[in-house]
């Protein structure tokens, strides 16, 4: 099983790519594929059929995931790198610049 150090509910900055400064919360993690769904990031236009729960049809705006890579979490307004404390009765993340938990 593939483990990452960004969670949902997480902030993070996109640090590479067209997107790239973009900051934004993860909405979901796709672990069969290293990507993430950034909240307001990598916005794309899907065209839709008119169906029964959406009987009008049309052009709908949606977030499209980002390679997992591409991304760094962010600590009080820059991008660090996790660690894990495992002292600690639970493992817990942290900072590796600042060593306090995430």
């Amino acid at each position: 099983m593939k483990k990452f150090k960004i969670k949902s509910g997480d902030t993070v900055k996109v640090i590479a790519g067209e997107h790239k400064g973009s900051e934004g919360k993860v909405l979901r993690i796709l672990k069969e594929e290293d990507r993430v769904i950034v909240e307001g990031v990598n916005m794309v236009s899907k065209h839709t059929k008119p169906s029964a729960t959406n009987p009008q049809g049309g052009i709908v705006k949606k977030e499209a995931s980002l390679h997992i890579s591409n991304v760094s979490l962010i600590e009080d307004g820059a991008p660090v790198r996790v660690g894990y404390d495992i002292e600690s009765s639970p493992k817990t993340r942290i900072s590796r610049k600042t060593k306090k938990p995430i």
